[in-house]
C-alpha cells in the first residue's frame, strides 16, 4: 500500500509560483513513479508531470513543462510540483499518483486526495 497526502495549493493571483508538496508512505514492487494530475471543472483528469523513483527521469505535460519542476526529497519521501508563471487555466484540484512511469491514468494505483489551486486573473 501507498498512502499519499498532498498539500500547498491556495489561492494566488496570475503570475504567481506555486509549490505544491506530496508526501509518500508505503511503496510496492508495482510502482516506480510518482505523478501529479490534474482535473479542472468539468473536465477530465490530465497528466502534468511524472518522475521516475529511481533513476530520476521525468516528463512533462506540453502546457506546463516550461513553468514547472518536479522534484524529490528522498530523505523526507516528500515530492514536489514547483509551479510557475501561473495562469488562470491552471485552476484544478491537483492530485498526487503512484505507479508505473507513464502518463496515463490507469497505470497509476494509488491517488492522494487532491489539493485546490485557484489562479485569479
Amino acid at each position: 500500500q501507498v498512502q499519499l497526502v498532498e498539500s500547498g495549493g491556495g489561492l494566488v493571483q496570475a503570475g504567481a509560483s506555486l509549490r505544491l508538496s506530496c508526501a509518500a508512505s508505503g511503496h510496492t514492487s508495482t510502482t516506480n513513479a510518482i505523478s501529479w494530475f490534474r482535473q479542472a471543472p468539468g473536465k477530465d483528469r490530465e497528466f502534468v508531470a511524472a518522475i521516475h523513483w529511481s533513476s530520476g527521469s521525468t516528463f512533462y505535460a506540453d502546457f506546463l513543462k516550461d513553468r514547472s519542476t518536479i522534484s524529490t526529497d528522498n530523505a523526507k519521501n516528500t515530492f514536489y510540483l514547483q509551479m510557475n508563471s501561473l495562469k488562470s487555466e491552471d485552476t484544478a484540484v491537483y492530485y498526487c499518483a503512484s505507479g508505473r512511469y507513464s502518463i496515463r491514468l490507469r497505470d497509476y494505483e494509488y491517488w492522494g486526495q487532491g489539493t485546490q489551486v485557484t489562479v485569479s486573473s
